[in-house]
């Protein structure tokens, strides 16, 4: 159905409950760094999506592709197999009723669908080569070309690679091809009398890892959330507790991080009749909590912050899970990526009253914010700032122990090196407010778009990024601290049991192995690696220079009022923000890219964008950003 169409509009659409983006941000991003314009579809048609089989939905979906003039759309959807075949095969069968297709006359000359293997296969059978179906993990080049744009056309940094990682997989390639990491024997960290108790903290975990048989082994967290569509909700909260207690079974495993559902962070306690769970695991009362911690013991638990109500959700985890840290996410979790209720400010508002109670429990925090920058198309000077923000904004009210989150491979474009520097430069910025009552956990991870559909390949990664967090503070043994194991069946399916056990085995054997073979000589050492440092100088000082200009220029900075105006200014750019984007246009009225392995503002002249030109363009609208707040208030 497919023609070169060098004037072709692309377009897409995800339901309003699938939260998962990333995959558009990254096509739409390929496409726009190639000439082509791009619609992502707003909060309105990604309700008529959701609601594909009402009359008035399919005709504001049609509409909307009428107006456009969009010739190319495509579908995300990241949830049930069967709930993704449904919406497809209802908006393909609305396109033939209005006569949209190319080959009835119509504009519409090709569709993509994006999401889990099954669900490919499963849309791939229904509508042959009327789809072309993406599940993950495909190469910049395979996704143009599939999308019909021309090989003339993609730019040849796009297909660039670095030697780092070309290294690292090969030597993790050899690693899994081995198979020796299923043997691998590590003891608990348990050689201290609070073991798995209620009085059992991170901390204590940590330092008994330090001096356990294995040696400086890093604390291991692993994200767990069983949900089914066609499952009941307690049928999911048994299963989850099952889980949890098979993986308290092993040695491997300290810390179990309970991935709950859209409505167990946004209508806690409350009727869910009629409303979407959006995957995750359903937790809905205090008992079921209690529940899977008491079958997870002695593991330490922890789960997602509450999106409304959230001081008192967080007291409820103390009670229930002793939640061994909290996390939030700041500038998000609410309208602005459509994970919860509260405008931007009164979001900024009730985590900051949050955190002080946090403070109050001694308990470590994590801020889940750079990532979040990063999937709605930020630069990695945003990644790094934002994190330095959160954590001197928490180290003022009060918190004691940070737990820096490092989603690495993020943009997927990212090249080992680039990370390297993005985490040398943060751990550098952050560690400065270290002192006697303030210290950063690392606390690494892959990133969500980085693995493929292909599980021994995606092993590969699993192992090759363990060499990378390694490197990052390549001669210090006892870093990082913390390591968040991504299962390599991300791209596929749900992590069961069997497959957590086996990716943090990967994991550690990865460790171990790489470590050896740097004593060997067999790897370059990174510390002292120059082009590693040469993209740390730079990332250092343009971080700095917004740091000490944001800090010199308002003296609220460190606030709910502060966060806001610095982001509703644009300060923080996200070119690819979907929501309250009239709210925050300054914010959105950026353009990203990806050029040697780095995230970058590029200027109007395609060229990257210095620091002194950021600022220049983002100061002026402090103006809009205070009238905003104060409509807010």
């Amino acid at each position: 159905m497919r023609a070169d169409n060098p004037t072709a509009v692309y377009a897409f659409i995800k339901t309003a409950h699938d939260a998962h983006t990333l995959g558009i941000q990254s096509a739409a991003s390929l496409l726009q760094n190639c000439g082509y314009q791009v619609i992502r579809a707003g909060e309105q048609l990604e309700l008529a999506l959701s609601h594909i089989s009402d009359d008035r939905a399919k005709e504001e979906i049609i509409a909307w592709i009428r107006t456009n003039k969009i010739n190319r759309i495509g579908i995300t959807y990241r949830l049930d197999q069967s709930d993704a075949r449904r919406i497809f095969g209802c908006f393909v069968e609305e396109l033939k009723k209005k006569q949209m297709l190319s080959s009835q006359g119509g504009p519409v000359d090709a569709l993509f669908f994006g999401g889990l293997p099954e669900s490919c296969q499963a849309v791939a059978r229904e509508f042959g080569d009327l789809v072309s179906c993406f599940q993950g993990g495909e190469s910049a080049r395979d996704t143009l070309l599939t999308m019909g744009v021309p090989a003339f056309k993609i730019p040849a940094d796009m297909l660039e690679s670095s030697q780092y990682d070309n290294d690292r997989e090969s030597f993790a390639r050899q690693l899994i091809d081995k198979g020796e990491y299923h043997y691998l024997k590590c003891p608990a960290a348990d050689n201290y009398p609070e073991f798995g108790s209620r009085q059992d903290t991170v901390l204590k975990r940590l330092q008994a890892g330090r001096s356990g048989a294995y040696g400086k082994r890093p604390l291991i967290r692993v994200h767990v959330g069983p949900y089914a569509s066609d499952q009941k909700r307690t049928e999911a909260v048994r299963q989850c507790a099952d889980w949890a207690r098979q993986l308290a079974a092993g040695s491997l495993l300290d810390i179990l991080s309970l991935g709950t559902s859209q409505l167990s962070q946004s209508d806690f306690g409350e009727n869910w009749y009629g409303k979407s769970n959006g995957g995750g695991v359903p937790i809905n009362s205090a008992d079921e909590y209690v529940q899977i911690y008491e079958a997870g013991r002695p593991l330490l638990l922890r789960t997602y912050a509450g999106t409304k109500n959230i001081s008192q959700l967080a007291g409820m985890y103390e009670e229930t899970i002793n939640i061994c840290w909290h996390a939030m996410s700041l500038w998000w979790f609410n309208r602005l990526d459509g994970r919860g209720p509260y405008d931007l400010y009164t979001s900024l508002q009730e985590q900051i009253l949050a955190i002080r109670y946090v403070a109050g429990t001694g308990k470590p925090f994590e801020a889940n914010v750079s990532h979040h920058f990063s999937f709605r198309g930020a630069d990695d000077i945003t990644y790094i700032v934002s994190a330095y923000l959160a954590a001197k904004l928490v180290k003022k009210l009060g918190i004691k122990t940070f737990i820096l989150q490092n989603m690495l491979n993020t943009p997927a474009s990212t090249w080992g090196v680039q990370d390297l520097a993005k985490s040398r430069t943060m751990l550098t910025l952050l560690r400065s407010l270290e002192d006697e009552n303030f210290k950063v956990l690392l606390q690494p991870r892959a990133g969500l778009e980085y693995f493929v559909a292909d599980l021994h390949q995606a092993k590969i990664q699993l192992s090759a990024v363990s060499c990378l967090m390694d490197d990052i503070q390549a001669h210090d043994n006892s870093s990082p601290e913390l390591i968040h194991v991504v299962s390599y069946s991300e791209a596929c399916h749900l992590a069961t049991p069997d497959i957590i056990d086996e990716s943090i085995r990967i994991t550690l054997h990865t460790l171990k192995e790489y470590r050896r073979a740097k004593q060997d000589g067999l790897f370059d050492d990174m510390s002292s690696n120059e082009e590693v440092a040469e993209r740390e100088r730079k990332l250092y000082r343009d971080s700095r220079q917004l740091i000490d200009f944001l800090e010199k220029n308002y003296p609220d900075l460190y606030s709910a009022e502060g966060f806001y105006k610095i982001f509703a200014a644009g300060f923080l750019p996200t070119p690819y923000l979907w929501k309250e984007t009239e709210e925050f246009v300054h914010a959105v009225n950026w353009h990203s890219k990806s050029l040697h392995g780095s995230q970058l503002l590029i200027n109007d002249f395609e060229k990257e964008m210095s620091m002194e030109e950021r600022l220049e363009l983002a100061a002026p609208n402090m103006k809009d950003a205070e009238l905003l707040l104060k409509m807010r208030r």
